[in-house]
């Protein structure tokens, strides 16, 4: 990666409130792997200001050693680190955890963002980004993921697909489907209310718990993966259907 001053650190001034993680019930040991030491130090004191406890990592081999070591309850990755890459990072973390996982880039490359989210990312930040912004999205993360699923165990199909939240599986003509865990919390949003419109906003706050923060791209290009995963022709959905200027709905 080139230097700070190229890919932008957190705007951010010591003392600032950003609002304090006073939830005890979420985990507040967060891993930062991050080879731009001016960025990760800035971003540290961000994290240590809001409370929470901070390992650092300047790359993704020295993380993925600590990230064995520490079970931090949430990981922020770089995405452009030396030797294995953020995206390698991403990959093997989420093999071995469901542990929330943000991705930092320097890039504002729709590509970059799809392949940091189809390696296990569930949100991601471009550089400079704003302190406040980046722990508002970590406290929403963290608030999801003690929450669970949110959803009753009934079946949920539509047409060919399956859905079964208590089981976390998704079935198309009897196959499972592997998605993320972001996919499927996306897909039983909108399964459990079939025909409804959901727009961009309501499904920043209901999935990513996104009340005033967020980026409709993070749920369009979900939507694109999902699409992917599920439709026979994803040109042409039968089951997540793009309402223009509205937002998205699912077909039982």
């Amino acid at each position: 990666m080139s230097t700070a001053e190229a890919v932008g650190a957190p705007v951010w001034r010591r003392g600032e409130p950003a609002g304090v993680c006073n939830d005890e019930s979420v985990a507040t040991r967060i891993l930062l792997i991050e080879d731009d030491d001016r960025i990760r130090e800035t971003t540290r004191l961000v994290l240590e200001d809001e409370g929470y406890q901070v390992d650092e990592a300047p790359s993704a081999e020295s993380g993925l050693v600590m990230f064995g070591q520490r079970s931090p309850g949430c990981v922020i990755v770089d995405l452009m680190l030396p030797g294995i890459n953020g995206f390698e990072c991403c990959r093997a973390i989420r093999q071995a955890s469901d542990v929330p996982i943000v991705v930092l880039t320097a890039r504002a490359d729709t590509h970059d963002l799809v392949a940091g989210l189809e390696a296990g990312a569930d949100d991601y930040l471009t550089k400079p980004f704003h302190a406040k912004e980046l722990t508002a999205r970590i406290r929403a993360l963290l608030r999801r993921a003690s929450l669970g699923s949110g959803r009753d165990g009934s079946s949920l199909t539509l047409g060919d697909v399956e859905v079964v939240p208590d089981e976390g599986v998704v079935r198309k003509r009897g196959q499972e489907v592997t998605l993320t865990k972001t996919e499927f919390r996306l897909l039983c949003e909108m399964a459990a209310h079939p025909g409804r419109v959901f727009s961009r906003e309501v499904l920043l706050e209901n999935v990513w718990g996104y009340p005033s923060v967020g980026d409709g791209k993070l749920v369009d290009t979900h939507v694109h993966r999902l699409r992917a995963k599920l439709e026979d022709d994803p040109a042409n959905p039968a089951h997540v259907i793009t309402v223009r200027g509205l937002g998205y709905k699912v077909l039982a």
